[in-house]
């Protein structure tokens, strides 16, 4: 079955800050953005314990109190897709934890494209020298980081596209001072 992603930038909140997850079936990443939405960087990870007919347990709670006190706009959920760009099983994993997440927040929930993150994150920790049995507990930060950061860059393409095609419209204060455009 094919799977497809949200676009990042289509229906942006604006400026503030993202939250990332990457959604394990043992663990939940996190990852948060900067306020400006240029920078991602790990937050915790969050043991996961609810399961598809559970109620929602700590995990959900501790996702969405992040997501409060980091005053996010945004919530991405990478969605695991292989290279053809098919759902795996773990794609109604992150389903779930999205749909749970959207029923409780007022905050938006995007799906990301999450293809090798995790397997570029596991590099990424090894060429840094940090041991495999270390690596577990930061892997998947590590792999909601490069989730986040791959969508802030697709924002940023998407919002500089739409800034180039209509300059005035991207930037209101440009109207005040036409010799800036």
């Amino acid at each position: 079955m094919k799977v497809h992603p949200d676009t990042p930038g289509v229906d942006d909140p604006g400026a503030g800050r993202r939250i990332g997850i990457d959604v394990g079936t043992v663990r939940i990443g996190v990852a948060s953005s900067d306020r400006d939405g240029l920078l991602a960087t790990p937050v915790e990870t969050v043991p996961r314990v609810t399961g598809f007919k559970d109620r929602d347990g700590e995990d959900i709670e501790r996702l969405l109190e992040i997501i409060e006190e980091y005053e996010a706009v945004e919530v991405v959920v990478g969605l695991p897709r292989d290279l053809k760009g098919n759902g795996s099983a773990s794609v109604k994993h992150a389903k779930e934890i999205g749909f749970r997440i959207s029923r409780r927040s007022e905050v938006p929930v995007r799906y990301a494209d999450e293809r090798l993150t995790t397997v570029a994150a596991t590099n990424a920790l090894r060429a840094s020298g940090v041991s495999e049995k270390a690596g577990r507990a930061v892997i998947d930060q590590a792999a909601a980081v490069a989730i986040l950061q791959s969508w802030l860059d697709g924002r940023a393409n998407a919002l500089a596209a739409q800034q180039d095609q209509n300059p005035t419209s991207a930037d209101p204060s440009l109207l005040n001072n036409p010799k800036e455009i």
